[in-house]
């Protein structure tokens, strides 16, 4: 089989700020802003790799889910417990200070983990987990 990762989702709730946090802080590009119905989808991702999307989209879009489910997961959104992504560089020290410059909201610095990588962590705008990992 020959499959590979094209999008994956992460839940935003101010599309600006998120636009901001992966163009600037990150370096992606932006690929798509569609709106509707007073919301919107962005996808971005890095410049070098335009087979790899981020779909940054309204949670309150997705269908079938409760008014109840809708709240949990606003609230675990502000809490920064609902999405995650991991991420991975040859530099992670430059790009960790290139991150933070830009105000991010830092979670770890550049740490030796135990269990064999060294990574940091951010929060984007919508309390997102965002992990990356050095390349070795």
């Amino acid at each position: 089989m020959d499959i590979t990762i094209h999008s994956s989702f992460l839940p935003q709730n101010d599309p600006d700020a998120a636009l901001a946090f992966y163009r600037d802080a990150l370096g992606f590009e932006l690929r798509n802003d569609v709106g509707y119905n007073g919301m919107r989808w962005l996808t971005v991702g890095p410049a070098d790799q335009p087979g790899i999307n981020v779909v940054l989209y309204p949670p309150q879009a997705s269908p079938g889910i409760t008014d109840d489910e809708r709240r949990t997961i606003a609230e675990m959104m502000s809490k920064g417990t609902y999405g995650s992504i991991l991420m991975a560089t040859k530099d992670l020290d430059g790009s960790f200070e290139r991150v933070q410059a830009t105000g991010a909201e830092v979670v770890q610095e550049p740490t030796e983990q135990p269990y064999g990588v060294r990574d940091c962590a951010f929060r984007d705008p919508a309390g997102n987990m965002v992990r990356i990992q050095e390349l070795r």
